[in-house]
């Protein structure tokens, strides 16, 4: 399988997008931060001194996903029509779930936004704690869902 986003004389490149079908694309990834259960005690409870922890996290996936292509150097800048977050607080894990969903029509996919939402989203869960607890671990961020364009949909195992 040949890497699209290099040349044939292996140089990095943005892919040229301009023969592709515009079509309805979305793409779901998920990923955590886990942490002691005081910690997530303390975010359930509303007492960080921060803030509301899981509603600016929401907020900062959301301008993580809006502003993918200003961080990853070969992203297409795509009009975003849809990016939702759900923080869920896990005992078990113990730690904070995190899921991101990004929209578009156009002629590349949303992957990469999705991932940049799930990722921007945990990293600040971890800034707004890492006064109380700086072992935090953010993990298994990843692609879980993508649909639209030639390649079709793809759903994690």
């Amino acid at each position: 399988m040949a890497l699209t986003h290099f040349d044939a004389e292996g140089n990095a490149h943005m892919v040229d997008v301009s023969d592709k079908a515009v079509t309805a694309r979305i793409a779901t990834a998920t990923g955590h931060v886990r942490m002691r259960p005081e910690t997530l005690a303390m975010i359930v409870e509303g007492r960080a001194k921060k803030g509301d922890v899981l509603g600016v996290a929401r907020l900062a996936g959301i301008m993580g996903a809006k502003k993918t292509a200003d961080l990853i150097p070969l992203c297409h800048p795509l009009p975003v029509t849809k990016v939702s977050l759900e923080l869920t607080p896990d005992d078990a894990l113990p730690g904070v779930r995190v899921e991101a969903t990004v929209k578009t029509t156009g002629q590349t996919g949303v992957e990469m936004e999705a991932l940049t939402a799930v990722s921007t989203a945990c990293l600040t869960v971890y800034d707004m704690v890492k006064a109380v607890e700086k072992t935090m671990v953010i993990g298994e961020i990843r692609v879980t869902l993508k649909d639209g364009g030639k390649s079709g949909r793809f759903e994690a195992p």
